[in-house]
């Protein structure tokens, strides 16, 4: 019984899901994982490796680490050495050059957490979330050189609920993708694949999130904004306003039935409420600087003075 030979590109812990699939399906012979180098962590700041690399060791998967696979002409030599049928993508962190793209038989496949066109960029989940949407999926693509713009091979949708954060659907998403690439691979095994064209016409970018990316502005947005806003950048890089002078994570929010000026904060029968451009929001819990997360309530009974909202 052939087997597709494969290798396998990415980082993270969101990869790790997927790589497991690869390396226990029986059609799959993964030949090799290729990540980024080791990086200081923790407070000792030790060298540690990415996660698909530990995972790697564990398994006894070749492996190969790299800040830029372009740049490794003998890295090259021996993907090509290979035969590879195809090369799997996922949160490498690093663009492929063509050289790369046209080295496995049947090309290089990306998987990316929204239904492309929508959401080409490095942050896909977030962005769904902050523009409300209430539905988003794994696609998988067979590369170009352009960002995120091959034939869509694959796609799989997944539903947003209502109050679901960034860490919530990052987690759903990292085992949709692992799923879908098996469903992927029943598809390539039976010569299933059609490959679709993106439209250019509906693209859409999710870039590279700041942490200044988190900063509240009340007065200038919804309260449906804010609140998406809020579960968006949550666990990262989460979301702040200034209280009084000092930075305050707000941690949660909901709405509140009351009156308030756009970018106005006070006390109202204990709750910590501030107005947005349509409404107003309670910020039930939040941290400020220096000090541990806490109720509104807690907050409110340490502070002595008006308060200033900026």
């Amino acid at each position: 019984m052939r087997k597709f030979r494969v290798a396998f590109c990415g980082t993270p812990d969101f990869s790790v899901p997927t790589l497991e699939v690869l390396s226990t399906h029986p059609r799959i012979d993964l030949l090799k994982v290729i990540s980024m180098p080791d990086r200081p962590a923790g407070r000792g700041m030790e060298l540690k490796s990415p996660e698909v690399i530990e995972f790697a060791k564990v398994k006894k998967i070749p492996f190969f680490q790299t800040a830029n696979i372009n740049r490794e002409p003998e890295m090259v030599r021996e993907l090509k050495a290979l035969e590879l049928d195809f090369i799997v993508v996922l949160a490498f962190a690093q663009f492929l050059g063509e050289e790369i793209l046209n080295l496995a038989k049947q090309g290089c496949f990306n998987i990316h957490t929204s239904i492309l066109p929508k959401y080409r960029g490095a942050a896909p989940i977030q962005y769904a979330l902050l523009h409300g949407d209430h539905e988003t999926g794994v696609s998988i693509q067979r590369m170009v050189k352009k960002m995120d713009a091959g034939d869509l091979g694959h796609f799989q949708t997944v539903s947003i609920s209502a109050t679901e954060t960034g860490g919530q659907l990052f987690t759903r998403l990292k085992f949709q993708a692992a799923l879908s690439m098996n469903d992927f691979i029943h598809k390539l095994l039976a010569n299933d694949v059609t490959y679709t064209p993106q439209d250019e016409g509906k693209v859409s970018f999710a870039p590279t999130l700041k942490k200044d990316d988190g900063q509240l502005l009340f007065a200038q947005k919804s309260v449906a904004q804010i609140l998406n806003q809020i579960r968006a950048l949550d666990p990262w890089p989460g979301t702040y306003c200034f209280l009084n002078g000092k930075r305050l994570k707000v941690l949660s929010a909901e709405v509140y039935h009351t009156k308030i000026p756009p970018g106005v904060a006070q006390s109202d029968l204990g709750s910590l409420v501030v107005g947005c451009r349509d409404g107003a929001l309670r910020l039930s819990e939040v941290q400020l600087e220096g000090k541990k997360a806490c109720s509104d309530r807690e907050l409110l009974n340490g502070i002595k003075t008006d308060l200033t909202l900026t």
